[in-house]
């Protein structure tokens, strides 16, 4: 099986979110299980930095704006999976992020540059941009690769089935419907049975339309988005899609993500000695300039400072937590707003609160393993990963019952396979009153505390279970297809 995964953003090169972890951890896990895996990712700076013996495959010319095309074969660093970089300087080299520039601005180009990321992928699955390698499966991440799927959908002759993952789907890539014309598709396709959405472009909608296949990052978010609630209008594409939408349940890199090996934390640990964390949170205190209270339920949050994420709900209940003895420990950047909130929030509460607003992954290593609690009370939440770092490293979670969250967080109340504290109403009181049970869960009975650190460490988190699950997910898609192998 040759696969081939297209994306924005791969960790460590370049990271806004979970989006970069899972490319990062998935095609090393398919390609333990036998498959011939390669990336294709678009050449910013730190891609085209990273990458490790590239050579250039094809010049591709003239394209999307761009007077330089070329497509360059290198490899990852690390792993050193094959790895395509779409070398055009005029779109990707300049700095500030993937998406936005360094004030925050989304790039005007946005169209440019990830329509030709989806354009070029679709030609490697024609075969005509490396005649040496041809996939059996395109797998495009998110919005920003989500054409290739229409691409590949648009040249019948394209022997390769596509399979669309959708990360978050409430960044869906909309575009003026004017600038139709610089994508070279069919006029057809422009019409709400194709990629109009609202008297937009929807490249998202590309991805959910025209992919053999289509998966989200939990199995309760494929039923969310499948809902008015959760579905950002686009509810009806995806229920028209039926069984052909399927969630699997990310893995988290157990080898980076590792207590008992992790040499950003202060001491090592393990379910069976525990004493290291204990070492691990009185340094995080001391570090944060927290109060030295054995006492306290040391809380912890890594996200987006956005309403998305719950941290509305976090400064609402903070002062009653800090009443009830909680310190709390964040870190993260977003909404202004929000970052100057919790800025004030920390000034407020000396000693029980301290705010890192940036992000640095050694921090947050160190956050995770020093805290007793790590609380994700998010509005929604397509899978989540700070939470499985919580259950690998003992640090309960603190979860609102929806998407991911749903499918990793067993509730406190179930008993003996319990690994948190789940709450359902996305409201400061429901938050506080979750955060509540577990200080008092903590102060009332460290047996249970325990047992449940042990259950959460015991859960099986790598990425081996999920790569079996999309290799099958890609058999099904090929042999769907009659005019392509397996069919």
């Amino acid at each position: 099986m040759k696969v081939l995964h297209v994306a924005a953003e791969v960790f460590p090169l370049v990271k806004t979110g979970g989006l970069a972890d899972v490319v990062a951890a998935l095609p090393p896990a398919l390609a333990a299980q036998g498959a011939d895996v390669r990336l294709l990712l678009p050449g910013l700076p730190p891609v085209l930095d990273a990458v490790q013996a590239a050579r250039p495959v094809l010049d591709i010319g003239t394209a999307f704006g761009a007077l330089r095309v070329r497509l360059l074969l290198a490899r990852m660093p690390g792993h050193h999976l094959p790895v395509y970089v779409v070398d055009a300087p005029y779109l990707y080299r300049r700095g500030g992020g993937p998406y936005q520039d360094a004030s925050g601005e989304e790039w005007p180009d946005n169209l440019q540059r990830f329509a030709l990321l989806g354009w070029v992928a679709a030609h490697l699955a024609a075969g005509d941009a490396d005649p040496g390698w041809l996939p059996d499966v395109v797998h495009a991440h998110d919005w920003h690769a989500a054409l290739a799927c229409a691409y590949m959908a648009e040249h019948a002759p394209t022997p390769a089935a596509s399979v669309f993952t959708v990360h978050n789907l409430a960044f869906q890539g909309l575009f003026p419907m004017h600038d139709w014309s610089q994508l070279g598709l069919a006029s057809r396709l422009m019409s709400p049975a194709g990629l109009e959405f609202h008297g937009q472009l929807s490249f998202m909608k590309a991805g959910l339309m025209f992919a053999d296949r289509v998966t989200t990052v939990s199995p309760t978010y494929a039923h969310e988005i499948a809902t008015h609630e959760f579905g950002c209008g686009l509810d009806g594409v995806i229920r028209g899609r039926g069984a052909h939408v399927t969630g699997i349940l990310n893995g988290i890199d157990c080898s980076v993500w590792d207590p008992a090996a992790d040499p950003s934390i202060a001491a090592r640990f393990d379910a069976e000695r525990l004493e290291g964390k204990l070492t691990c949170r009185r340094a995080l205190q001391q570090e944060l300039k927290l109060d030295a209270d054995d006492g306290a339920l040391l809380l912890t949050m890594v996200s987006r400072l956005t309403s998305q994420k719950g941290l509305d709900l976090v400064l609402a209940a903070l002062p009653e937590m800090v009443a009830q003895g909680v310190q709390l420990a964040v870190q993260g950047t977003g909404e202004p707003a929000l970052e100057t909130a919790f800025r004030m929030a920390q000034q407020a509460h000396p000693g029980r609160v301290h705010v890192h607003i940036g992000y640095d992954e050694t921090r947050a290593h160190r956050l995770v393993a020093g805290a007793d609690a790590i609380a994700v009370p998010s509005r929604f939440e397509p899978c989540g990963l700070t939470q499985m770092y919580g259950l690998r490293y003992g640090t309960l979670p603190i979860v609102r019952r929806v998407g991911g969250l749903a499918d990793t967080v067993i509730d406190a109340d179930v008993g003996d396979a319990a690994t948190g504290f789940v709450f359902d109403a996305a409201t400061p009181a429901a938050f506080e009153r979750c955060v509540a049970r577990a200080v008092q869960m903590r102060r009332a009975s460290p047996a249970t505390w325990r047992a449940m650190q042990a259950s959460a460490m015991a859960q099986v988190l790598s990425w081996e279970r999920p790569a079996a699950d999309y290799l099958a997910l890609y058999e099904s898609a090929l042999a769907a297809t009659p005019a392509r192998p397996g069919g």
